[in-house]
């Protein structure tokens, strides 16, 4: 089965099922090929917890930019000591990361969409590319709700440029759900979420935001109608 057919089969097969059942299900057929990536926002958390305390047979890993708030590595810190379970870190290549920092300083991305992409791809879309090498499930804490460009998301998705399923467990929950079960739950959080960050990227990149603000206005705030997206989540496949 093919992988567009595959998800068409998940979307229909595990529909109306909890996300431990869906999970269960992906464990079994796909065993050792399922990889979840963090960067321990509240949406991953919930999805840390369940994977931990179901001790599923899945990959928890993170993409270490080089660029993270003090407090996301506090947050990282205090997931392994709570779980006491492995979680694996990827980082960006070296030689890439000098060469751009060599000839464009360290704020480039400031200057042009381009210069922005450039870095996100060294950053986090080559790393990435690495941690999902081998794997045949991605999963995500992606919502429908954080943006325009995710409105139309599917639960299973085939990503054509990674090559994999991509699954979405939280895609119909709402943010204030996804607080619900982290304090009911007792999940630890980056505490940034409390001073108005909704979504926490690389510091340079990211912002609390106002009231009334859209979700994605803390992210790349001084561009204009750029999509706020990084490379990682691109619209591709169905």
């Amino acid at each position: 089965m093919d992988g567009k057919k595959q998800t068409a089969f998940l979307n229909t097969e595990l529909a109306g099922v909890t996300i431990e059942q869906k999970l269960k299900f992906l464990v079994n057929s796909h065993p050792g090929k399922i990889v979840f990536t963090t960067s321990f926002g509240f949406e991953d958390q919930v999805i840390t917890d369940i994977i931990f305390k179901n001790n599923f047979d899945i990959k928890v890993v993170t993409l270490d930019t080089g660029r993270l708030f003090p407090e996301t590595y506090k947050t990282y810190r205090s997931t392994l000591e709570k779980y006491k379970k492995p979680i694996k870190v990827y980082f960006p290549p070296t030689e890439k990361v000098e060469e751009l920092m060599d000839k464009k300083g360290p704020f480039s991305f400031y200057e042009s969409l381009e210069n922005r992409k450039e870095c996100c791809f060294i950053r986090k879309v080559i790393p990435l590319k690495r941690a999902l090498n081998g794997n045949e499930i991605w999963i995500t804490g992606l919502r429908a709700s954080q943006s325009e460009n995710r409105s139309d998301m599917r639960e299973f998705q085939w990503d054509e440029g990674n090559g994999i399923i991509k699954y979405n467990p939280l895609m119909e929950w709402s943010l204030e759900q996804t607080i619900e079960y982290v304090k009911e739950n007792h999940v630890p959080y980056n505490v940034l979420h409390d001073r108005g960050f909704v979504s926490i990227g690389c510091e340079p990149c990211t912002r609390a935001i106002q009231p009334g603000e859209d979700f994605r206005a803390g992210r790349w705030w001084w561009e204009q109608n750029s999509g706020k997206e990084c490379g990682l989540h691109e619209v591709n496949g169905n």
